[in-house]
């Protein structure tokens, strides 16, 4: 028996990096999905296709800009349309930003808060819509440490994300008795294309508070998406969950 055998996922960043993990990873466990991306590529739809064939499941592209508040809503509006349940929703995209503060002009900061905040919350706020009526859903929000801890170069995208956990925590507190839990994995440093950003910027010390002395992998990322979007983490809620080899 599949861990999410007939449930039904939005995930946004599913083109690439975790976000595209998390997609397979739930395709494989029996789970249908939505996999949000930016654009509409011909790579994408064929790898889309490639994981519903291989996994016996639906998998509807949805395309918009996270920054575009419109956008989000017209993309919504597939998902509404189908009258079918949403079980989980993972908000995994996002853009990275290593510029120090006084090198930060407050158009690229707000557009960063655009798409790691305030899409996220925009789209949280109508499927929640979805899931108050089934009394049920898991809601993942994908952060990082960089929304704990405090570093240089992180005052954008860092705040961003310190931004995602707060807010993840209110509103666990705020839907938990309606049998909606909310919850935010907080990964170290992974190895996709974003990292390489922040190698610019910090080089080689990327990997000097990881107790493992590693990148994580963006399968090790999925695999806790896995747990929260399960019912073996039915009681988990509210929490942030560090996926960073032991940072120190």
């Amino acid at each position: 028996m599949k861990l999410l055998n007939e449930k039904y996922a939005v995930v946004t960043g599913a083109n690439r990096g975790i976000g595209h993990c998390i997609t397979e990873k739930l395709a494989s466990e029996g789970c249908n999905i939505w996999a949000c991306a930016r654009k509409q590529t011909d790579e994408f739809e064929a790898d889309m296709a490639r994981l519903a064939e291989e996994y016996g499941v639906t998998v509807t592209p949805v395309y918009f800009d996270l920054a575009d508040e419109a956008q989000i809503k017209e993309g919504f509006k597939t998902i509404y349309k189908s009258k079918l349940p949403v079980n989980i929703l993972v908000n995994a995209a996002g853009v990275v930003n290593t510029d120090l503060f006084q090198m930060t002009p407050m158009t690229v900061m707000r557009q960063v808060f655009d798409i790691n905040y305030f899409g996220a919350v925009t789209l949280t706020q109508l499927v929640l819509k979805l899931m108050q009526r089934q009394k049920n859903g898991s809601i993942i929000n994908i952060a990082s440490v960089a929304g704990i801890d405090t570093n240089p170069t992180n005052a954008t995208y860092g705040t961003s994300k310190a931004a995602l956990i707060h807010f993840s925590k209110i509103l666990a507190a705020e839907t938990g008795a309606s049998g909606i839990r909310v919850n935010v994995i907080a990964p170290g440093p992974t190895d996709t294309d974003m990292v390489e950003t922040v190698k610019k910027a910090v080089g080689e010390h990327i990997l000097d508070r990881c107790a493992m002395g590693r990148l994580a992998k963006p399968e090790e990322v999925a695999e806790v998406a896995l747990f929260l979007a399960s019912d073996k983490a039915s009681f988990v809620n509210g929490q942030v969950i560090r996926v960073d080899g032991g940072a120190n």
